[in-house]
C-alpha cells in the first residue's frame, strides 16, 4: 500500500541524509520533490499547499540548518507534518456502555464495500466483549440481505432482516427494538447506497437517522477513488453530518491521495482501514503509524499486535524451550509457515518492518517460494519430518515427485532448515530485550520465520541482506 509515496520520500531523504548540511536551495528542492509526489498521489491540492508551506516554513529555521544531523531534523518535520494532515491520534468509537444500546449507522455508495466492512466492525465489537446485532437495511442492492446474513452467520453476529420488506426506516427502527428485547447492545445499520449521490437516497438516510438517533455514523468510502472519495464525504457530511470515515481497499491503494486528504478536508477522522477481503483485515486507523510506513520507517508496533492476536502464546513457549535444546523439526517449521500465514498478507507484514519497503523498491514480495517448501514438508513422512538426517538420495527423489518440485529445491529447503535450525538456537539465547519480545510474539522469534535467518522463505528473498539496509535489524537484533 501507498507504495509510489514511498517509494519518493525514501529518495528525498536518501538525497537529503547524505548531505552534511541543509541549505535553503536544499530545502527547496527536497520539498518540491515532495510535492510532486504528493500531487502524483492524487492529495487534494490545497492540502499539498498547506503541506508544503509549513514544512518549508519550519524547515528553513536556524533550529534545523545548524542542527547536529539536519537530515534527521528535516525527516522528522516531514514526519510530524503528515501525522497531522492524517489526524494526528487515533480516534475511538463513542459509544454508550454495555449496559446501554448504541446505534451505528453505517453510509457510503454501492461497491465501497459497506456490507462487508459492517460484517468485519461486528465481528471486532464481538471481540471487544460487546453484542452487536446486524441489521439488514439495504432493501435496493439485490441479495444484499442475503449477502449480510451470510457474513453474520460466519462470525456468529446474529442479523435482522425483514422478508418482503419494502421501508428502511421501519426495519431500522424495528431493529433496534429487536436488539433491546434481546439484550444486544450494539445496532449496526447497514443502509442502501447507489451507483452515484442522489435525493432519494439522502432523503431515506435523513429520515432513518432522525428515527434511530445513531451515536456513531460513518461513511464508508473506497481508497481506489482517490479524490471522489474525498467529495463523497463532502457531500454525505453535509447533509447527515459523519462523525467518521471507514477506508475500504487499502491495502490497494498504491497512492494514498483518500488517506491523506480527507481529514484535512472534511475535518472527519479516519476510524478504520480495511487490508484484506478477510473478517480481520480490519485495522484501527493510526495515524503515526500509517507515516511511519508512507516514510518508509515500518510499523513495528502493528506487527507485534499482529503477532500477539494470531500466535498461540502457549505454542509460543513450547517452541522457545524446543529451541533451547536444539529440538527444532521440520514439522516445527511447517507451523512456523502456517503461523506467519495466519498473520495476513504477506506483502503488508514485510513492509511494516523498518526500510523493508524501500529495500523492495516498489516490487511486490513473491511468496512462490514459501507454497512450494510448504509443498516440499508436507510431502515428508513423519519420521523425515521429525529426523531430517534420514532424508537420502531416495527419499529426496520420492518428496520431489510429491511435492511438484525438483530434488535441486528438495536439497536447498534442507541445507536452509538447518541454517534456521541453528540461527533458531541463537536466538533463543539472546539476552537482548527485543529478541526476546519477538521471540515470544513470533513463536521462536523472527529467525524462526521461513525465510528470515537465511531460511529462504518469502519467495527466497533473503532477509538476511535486508536487515544489513536496516542497520542491523530492529534495535540492533540481527535476523
Amino acid at each position: 500500500m501507498l507504495e509510489k509515496l514511498t517509494n519518493a520520500f525514501t529518495d528525498v531523504f536518501r538525497t537529503i541524509s547524505g548531505k552534511s548540511s541543509i541549505s535553503e536551495k536544499n530545502i527547496e528542492d527536497a520539498v518540491e520533490q515532495i510535492k510532486m509526489a504528493l500531487l502524483e498521489a492524487d492529495v487534494n491540492l490545497r492540502v499539498v499547499r498547506r503541506f508544503v508551506n509549513g514544512a518549508i516554513e519550519e524547515a528553513k529555521g536556524e533550529k534545523v540548518l545548524r542542527a547536529v544531523d539536519p537530515g534527521q531534523q528535516f525527516v522528522k518535520i516531514i514526519y510530524d507534518r503528515i501525522v497531522a494532515m492524517l489526524g494526528d491520534t487515533k480516534q475511538d468509537l463513542k459509544l454508550k456502555g454495555p449496559d446501554t444500546q448504541s446505534v451505528i449507522l453505517m453510509l457510503g455508495l454501492q461497491g465501497a464495500g459497506k456490507t462487508t466492512a459492517s460484517h468485519k466492525l461486528a465481528a471486532r465489537l464481538k471481540k471487544e466483549g460487546r453484542r452487536p446485532l446486524l441489521a439488514a437495511c439495504d432493501l435496493v442492492r439485490p441479495a444484499a440481505v442475503e449477502q449480510l446474513c451470510v457474513l453474520g452467520q460466519k462470525i456468529d453476529v446474529p442479523v435482522y432482516k425483514e422478508d418482503g420488506a419494502k421501508d428502511s426506516v421501519k426495519v431500522a427502527q424495528n431493529a433496534i427494538d429487536y436488539a433491546k428485547k434481546n439484550g444486544l447492545d450494539t445496532v449496526i445499520l447497514d443502509t442502501a447506497g447507489r451507483l452515484q449521490i442522489d435525493q432519494s437516497m439522502m432523503a431515506e438516510l435523513v429520515q432513518i437517522k432522525k428515527t434511530t438517533s445513531p451515536d456513531e455514523v460513518l461513511l464508508v468510502a473506497d481508497a481506489m477513488t482517490g479524490q471522489n472519495a474525498v467529495d463523497i464525504a463532502k457531500s454525505f457530511d453535509e447533509q447527515l453530518g459523519l462523525s467518521g470515515v471507514v477506508l475500504t481497499k487499502f491495502d490497494s491503494d498504491a497512492r494514498g491521495g483518500a488517506a491523506l486528504s480527507l481529514k484535512s478536508i472534511t475535518g472527519k477522522p479516519i476510524l478504520f482501514i480495511g487490508t484484506g477481503e478477510k473478517t480481520e483485515d480490519f485495522e484501527v486507523f493510526h495515524p503515526e503509524r500509517i507515516a511511519s510506513r508512507i516514510l518508509g520507517m515500518g510499523d513495528v508496533v502493528s506487527l507485534v499486535e499482529k503477532a500477539q492476536e494470531k500466535v498461540d502464546m502457549e505454542e509460543a513457549a513450547a517452541m522457545q524451550k524446543k529451541m533451547a535444546r536444539n529440538e527444532f523439526t521440520l514439522d516445527d517449521m511447517l507451523a512456523q509457515f502456517q503461523q506467519v500465514k495466519k498473520m495476513g498478507n504477506m506483502q503488508s507484514l514485510v513492509e511494516m518492518i523498518p526500510g523493508a519497503a524501500a529495500a523492495l523498491q516498489g516490487r511486490d514480495l513473491d511468496t512462490s517460494g514459501m507454497k512450494r517448501q510448504e509443498a516440499i514438508i508436507q510431502s515428508m513422512t513423519k519420521k523425515e519430518r521429525a529426523n531430517h538426517l534420514i532424508i537420502g538420495p531416495s527419499r529426496r527423489k520420492r518428496i520431489a515427485k510429491g511435492s511438484g518440485t525438483s530434488v535441486a529445491e528438495v536439497n536447498k529447503l534442507l541445507k536452509q532448515f538447518e541454517k534456521t535450525k541453528l540461527t533458531m538456537k541463537k536466538v533463543s539465547r539472546n539476552k537482548g530485550l527485543q529478541a526476546q519480545m519477538m521471540s515470544q510474539m513470533m513463536g521462536g522469534g523472527m529467525g524462526g520465520m521461513p525465510g528470515m535467518g537465511g531460511a529462504g522463505g518469502l519467495g527466497g528473498m533473503d532477509l538476511n541482506a535486508l536487515a544489513k539496509k536496516f542497520g542491523g535489524g530492529m534495535g540492533g537484533f540481527k535476523f
